[in-house]
């Protein structure tokens, strides 16, 4: 009996150093498992991530994209108490522009609990109506080793901002960020672009900010196809996405964050003005990206795009949820690989949670590492 037990174990011993083999190709979702907002970005041998923990800006980093449970932790800023910024801080993004590190987020004053002199004046409940962008500076070339503060709080002419991020481009620099028409509009929330002179300095002046997109179509509205009335219509979480041939994108988020029908947009740059709103052309048809019920995969949205190890595949990372009656709080952090169509639009997958393939180089990028 003891002879049989030695071989039980010594079998399963083989069995388990096996799986661990196999599983090093292929990963599974989520890769983190709470989460939401994710900002993703490769420097050096490492992935950069960011996403919303309210109360603080938090940098992860992972030699690997497709694990984040034992990625080393950085806090990156601590907002003292008493400023605009203290609370709520959303979505924050970790960009390098012309060699220096800069992160921008979105944050309140007092946990989106606005005094009720002011949501009086809202046509709708506008809990998020003293949200503003805000922008940190690292100090060295290196993201992990940067000491980040303050920079300055963006110019969105005293107005509702959300889900701010950089579009790059020939002609300069721009803020593309989630807004209202005006002060107390609360819905619908558009996308906004203004001019940027640099990372922390908006040109534009409020009648030249130009409006981008819209919720109009069925599947950017709460409930889908909400006739009514224009609350809970949403577009925001925008992120420029630049194709293999030079196209250039902004894959926003439409509908409610906290809602099965949470998916992305898409908007194309086919003019040469990212200010002209007449240079976008907006993929009307449906969702770009959206919920896959026969996996339970709902609400996925709010994505950035990276690359595989050695530089050959494209990846989105995002949130979701499997059990979309728990809204946010369901929320974890997903990745998926995705390809070109012939015509240079992102041909994204269905959302869903593998068994996949790792990202190409990622286990040769292991070894180098270890």
């Amino acid at each position: 009996m003891a002879l049989l037990a030695l071989l039980t174990l010594f079998v399963s011993f083989l069995t388990l150093s096996a799986a661990r083999v196999n599983s090093s190709d292929t990963y599974t979702n989520p890769i983190l498992p709470t989460g939401a907002d994710p900002w993703v970005i490769r420097n050096g041998n490492y992935y950069y991530m960011t996403y919303t923990t309210n109360d603080n800006v938090t940098i992860l980093r992972s030699s690997i994209l497709t694990d984040w449970t034992h990625a080393d932790v950085k806090l990156a800023f601590e907002p003292p108490p008493g400023q605009n910024y203290s609370t709520d801080l959303w979505a924050p993004e970790l960009h390098n522009i012309a060699g220096s590190w800069y992160i921008i987020f979105t944050a309140d004053p007092n946990y989106d609990s606005p005094p009720p002199e002011t949501d009086m004046l809202c046509n709708f409940n506008c809990p998020a109506v003293n949200h503003r962008m805000y922008v940190l500076q690292g100090s060295t070339a290196d993201p992990w080793t940067s000491n980040y503060t303050m920079k300055a709080q963006l110019n969105t002419y005293d107005q509702f901002a959300i889900d701010g991020t950089y579009f790059q481009h020939t002609t300069g620099l721009y803020h593309v960020y989630s807004c209202w028409y005006s002060a107390y509009e609360s819905w619908p929330s558009n996308l906004c672009i203004t001019k940027m002179s640099n990372p922390w300095t908006v040109e534009s002046n409020v009648t030249e900010r130009q409006i981008l997109s819209v919720p109009t179509q069925p599947w950017e509205r709460t409930p889908y196809g909400r006739m009514q009335n224009d609350r809970l219509s949403s577009n925001e979480g925008p992120e420029q996405l630049t194709s293999p041939d030079g196209k250039q994108f902004i894959i926003y988020s439409a509908a409610r964050s906290d809602n099965r029908n949470y998916c992305l947009g898409q908007l194309e740059l086919v003019g040469e003005d990212p200010m002209n709103n007449q240079d976008w052309r907006k993929n009307n048809e449906n969702c770009v990206f959206y919920q896959n019920a026969l996996q339970h995969a709902y609400g996925v949205g709010h994505a950035s795009f990276t690359t595989s190890p050695d530089g050959t595949e494209n990846f989105i990372v995002y949130h979701g949820m499997e059990d979309p009656y728990s809204g946010w709080s369901a929320r974890n952090i997903r990745t998926q690989k995705f390809t070109w169509n012939a015509d240079g639009t992102p041909n994204f997958p269905r959302p869903g949670y593998g068994p996949y393939a790792v990202p190409s180089g990622q286990n040769s990028s292991m070894s180098m590492m270890t």
